[in-house]
């Protein structure tokens, strides 16, 4: 399918399809098709349980949880260029995955404060990617997409609370950002079973 052939550069990112399957006001559910060096860029999913489901292919994920109790940074290292417009300051995040998955593996789970609530995916060869997202997206009910930089932990040296040396291992600081000019995603037709309601 045209879905997955790789037409981006190794500066841009190839545009990802997104087939929109069925959405109510409990849940959505929707396919990503991605080519190879596709990317859904670090985002959020406020106040949502998401089911995923790797179809087919490999991606590589990388998924933060925040960490909790800790302020944010208020002493920010400005020479850095990704920073310097005026947001929200950098808050602590843990890593929670950081690995390739390939098909067939398990469903992953991502839950409102666990398992990896801002996460992104990069294709390693085409994939597709089943998700399931309850509630869904909703402006006016405040679940919003956030998009994020993350930055390596020792990049602010803001307050860390009680938390001890060791517990910075897999730490980074996330940085809220617009949406990147280089994630385009296009919308398909489905042409799978339709959803039928009772």
């Amino acid at each position: 399918m045209p879905y997955f052939s790789a037409t981006g550069s190794d500066e841009v990112p190839p545009p990802v399809t997104y087939l929109h399957i069925y959405e109510c006001d409990k849940f959505s559910i929707g396919i990503f098709c991605l080519p190879p060096s596709g990317v859904i860029p670090l985002h959020n999913h406020p106040g949502m349980t998401v089911f995923s489901k790797l179809l087919f292919g490999s991606m590589h994920i990388k998924s933060y949880d925040w960490v909790a109790d800790v302020p944010c940074s208020s002493n920010q290292n400005t020479h850095h260029e990704d920073l310097a417009a005026p947001q929200h300051e950098p808050r602590l995040a843990k890593v929670h995955a950081d690995s390739d998955l390939t098909a067939p593996c398990k469903t992953s789970v991502l839950y409102p404060n666990a398992g990896g609530n801002m996460h992104c995916f990069t294709a390693l060869t085409p994939c597709a990617m089943l998700d399931v997202l309850g509630p869904p997206y909703s402006d006016d009910e405040g679940r919003h997409c956030t998009y994020y930089n993350d930055f390596p932990y020792a990049t602010f040296s803001g307050d860390t609370g009680s938390l001890q040396a060791e517990e910075m291992q897999g730490c980074g600081w996330l940085k809220e950002t617009e949406k990147p000019e280089s994630f385009v995603v296009v919308g398909a037709m489905y042409r799978g079973p339709q959803i039928v309601e009772n």
